[in-house]
């Protein structure tokens, strides 16, 4: 009783953190995207929503473990919520898929990037992988030996789903997607080296007509570095919870679901709070909306400070500390 009831106080931050996380992350992008217009932010914005109804999902799961005594689930209700668990999981690998697709498009192809990924182009990908990621999700549901054969609650991926669904993910999508990841990173920086190659020799040639230009670092390798980051989080997160289902698979008489469930699937649903982090952190542009929004909270809090100052204060009071109010945060601001 004590271990679900931590289970699910950890699942309840988990989730919370997710939400407010990917939330505050797909403001900024939406911000973002009306400012300058990328296509390639809608990818990230696609991945903060991802992440968003993974977090809602996996809050639905909470009250089963929190409940004293547990709350049996029914089965069908069950076999739903872990199917959107799992479609909303998907549809978050797959945007990270395709957001390294669209750096390894973009340093590939440069001059003909912008034609072949244009809003037409994204708005199918972006559908395409949701009816993906909903059809992986609900599989087990239409296939009977994806299901387990006895239902006992509380609620969990392994009370409803067998682990041969698990071993055909990982056989059919996770391991090729992640040797697809290795193939991107390496070609993207075989051509990262050879753009700072070209950038250095015509440095050398400038330097030697007088024309010297101090080096600059190619933006190539910040796609580079964002790429591996993403790829080593997803990797990292994921590949202990579907090696661990493929053993149980092999191994009958093993007993790991425990494992699975309370420690290596909250590993793998915690990348969903690493992925906005990666992003609001290596991603200057989402790094400085979120400053600036951090500064519009600040003003406003500034400015409903001085409003309740003027009206509890006395008839002389008011401008004199509504005054102190206001030198102080205009200096903290400029300070910024």
């Amino acid at each position: 009783m004590e271990s679900s009831f931590s289970f699910g106080v950890t699942l309840a931050v988990l989730a919370s953190l997710i939400i407010a996380v990917n939330a505050l992350v797909a403001v900024a992008v939406l911000l973002l995207i009306h400012k300058n217009d990328g296509v390639g932010l809608c990818f990230t914005l696609n991945l903060a929503v991802a992440d968003t109804l993974l977090g809602v999902a996996i809050s639905g799961l909470v009250t089963d473990q929190l409940s004293s005594p547990p709350r049996p689930t029914q089965k069908t209700l069950c076999s739903l919520r872990m199917a959107f668990v799992t479609s909303s999981a998907a549809a978050s690998v797959l945007t990270v898929m395709l957001i390294a697709f669209d750096r390894y498009l973009a340093i590939k192809q440069p001059l003909r990037y912008f034609q072949i990924m244009n809003g037409l182009m994204a708005g199918s990908c972006i559908a395409g992988l949701w009816f993906v990621s909903y059809l992986i999700g609900f599989l087990p549901l239409g296939i009977p030996i994806f299901q387990q054969t006895t239902y006992q609650g509380p609620c969990s991926f392994f009370a409803v789903f067998h682990p041969r669904f698990v071993l055909t993910l990982s056989c059919v999508g996770f391991f090729p997607a992640l040797l697809l990841f290795v193939f991107f990173y390496c070609d993207m920086l075989k051509i990262a080296s050879t753009h700072s190659q070209q950038i250095r020799k015509m440095e050398q040639a400038g330097a030697m007509a007088g024309a010297y230009r101090p080096p600059r670092t190619p933006g190539d390798f910040k796609a580079v570095r964002t790429v591996a980051v993403l790829i080593g989080s997803f990797t990292l997160s994921w590949t202990p919870f579907l090696i661990t289902g493929i053993v149980q698979v092999a191994c009958q008489k093993c007993s790991l679901y425990l494992v699975l469930e309370r420690y290596l699937w909250l590993l793998g649903v915690g990348n969903s709070l690493l992925n906005p982090l990666i992003y609001a952190y290596w991603q200057k542009e989402v790094r400085q909306q979120l400053y600036q929004m951090a500064l519009g909270v600040k003003k406003g809090l500034a400015s409903f400070l001085l409003l309740l100052s003027a009206r509890d204060g006395s008839p002389e009071g008011p401008r004199e500390s509504s005054c102190a109010i206001t030198t102080i945060s205009h200096s903290q601001l400029d300070g910024e």
